[in-house]
């Protein structure tokens, strides 16, 4: 005989050696006819058995769809159970308990950061507001909305800044198309 490679893509035809092989092969797990009897009555006691199986399973199967429907027990009905009961193994599970855990202790520690940050804001606002830059700023914008609350017609006394903007609108509405407050307030300038 002469060597031969083995692959699964085989371009060569089958040679005498490999048919001879088989046929060998073959010869060797013959059964006898009284084994060959055997085997298949047990086939077939197999194959009325599956049969009876199923028959049995369909029946079963029949019964089943018949108690769920006296009870009223629906597809939908079904599922929403399955789910709660899915929820409910789901949150009793170890890593459901862990990451919420881990997500109640990270936003804790989140709204404490936010917490300390809006203190931090607001005291440095109030710091910011008590600096002699702030209140000399304050007292600047003051000083003007007395100006303006004078010039528009106002009692010169101190008001909200939302009462001065609001008697000037109220001012300028009554006043002629050429606007006269403007060109009172550019020759004062």
């Amino acid at each position: 005989m002469e060597p031969r490679q083995q692959g699964l893509l085989d371009k060569e035809p089958l040679k005498e050696v490999d048919e001879d092989m088989v046929s060998e092969v073959d010869l060797n797990n013959t059964v006898t006819e009284e084994e060959r009897e055997e085997m298949e009555n047990e086939l077939t006691k197999l194959e009325e058995e599956i049969t009876t199986l199923k028959q049995v399973l369909a029946s079963k199967e029949k019964r089943h769809l018949d108690l769920k429907q006296k009870l009223g027990i629906t597809p939908l009905s079904e599922l929403r159970q399955n789910f709660s009961k899915s929820w409910y193994d789901m949150q009793t599970s170890t890593a459901y308990k862990k990451t919420s855990e881990t997500l109640t202790t990270a936003g804790q520690r989140t709204s404490s950061a936010f917490s300390n940050l809006g203190n931090t804001i607001t005291r440095k606002f109030g710091d910011m507001r008590n600096s002699t830059s702030f209140k000399s700023f304050e007292e600047k914008v003051e000083s003007t909305v007395s100006n303006i609350k004078s010039k528009v017609g106002g009692t010169g006394g101190a008001g909200s800044f939302e009462e001065v903007l609001s008697s000037a609108a109220h001012a300028s509405a009554q006043d002629t198309p050429t606007n006269n407050i403007t060109e009172s307030s550019e020759r004062s300038c």
